[in-house]
């Protein structure tokens, strides 16, 4: 294990037990067998850990959102059992990150002023491999999304809907309600998906208004 593993794992360690505004760099030294001069060779202050830490949550979540998409694509699961595998591994990867902890709120709310350009930076890498995966697996199983939405538009809704989730449990607490809530709410949404040998007529003329609709706005 290398050194800046070692403080990262101290970090979270500190953080779940105290919060963020009652650390201190002497607290993670200590919890990583470091000096404060040793630590501060590899992090400038407890921001700069911190933001390293909310870094490594969304790392994790992204590894964990693609490893569930792909093993559920493989085991030639339906669309809505694809995506709620997905969402649901990203998001208790990030309830695990703080799990138990006694400041769980704080640490949310303190991730949005410390880190708000990497809550950007992962939202936006979210998005990208979601709009993907649902235009990957609409190809494969040859279906076709609800009100003829594109991949970016449907995953935009799937997004709303975790958020509306989280609205209603504050830091994603109770797991289980929140978990619960958001994959019902994903697979309402997927419930309009349907193969396209069944695509109906008013679905067909939606997509192609809604074509001439981007056309018209791309001319200058």
């Amino acid at each position: 294990m290398g050194p800046k593993t070692r403080i990262l794992d101290a970090t979270m360690l500190v953080f779940r037990r105290h919060g963020f505004r009652r650390s201190s760099i002497e607290q993670v030294a200590e919890a990583a067998g470091l000096t404060r001069q040793a630590l501060y060779h590899h992090f400038e202050s407890k921001e700069a850990l911190f933001r390293a830490v909310i870094a490594r949550v969304h790392e994790t979540a992204l590894a964990a959102e693609e490893a569930a998409i792909g093993a559920a694509e493989k085991a030639g699961r339906g669309f809505a059992d694809i995506l709620v595998a997905g969402m649901t591994a990203r998001m208790q990867a990030m309830i695990a990150s703080f799990d138990g902890s006694p400041h769980i709120e704080e640490l949310y709310s303190e991730h949005l002023v410390h880190g708000r350009d990497l809550y950007q930076k992962y939202a936006a890498l979210y998005a990208e491999r979601l709009v993907a995966a649902i235009a990957r697996i609409a190809r494969k199983q040859k279906l076709v999304l609800p009100q003829g939405l594109s991949p970016a538009e449907f995953a935009r809704l799937v997004e709303m809907a975790v958020h509306g989730s989280k609205s209603q449990h504050p830091a994603m607490q109770p797991a289980e309600a929140f978990l619960k809530d958001m994959a019902m709410m994903v697979r309402t949404l997927c419930a309009g998906a349907v193969p396209k040998s069944q695509e109906q007529p008013a679905s067909r003329a939606g997509t192609r208004e809604r074509s001439s609709r981007s056309k018209a706005g791309a001319r200058p």
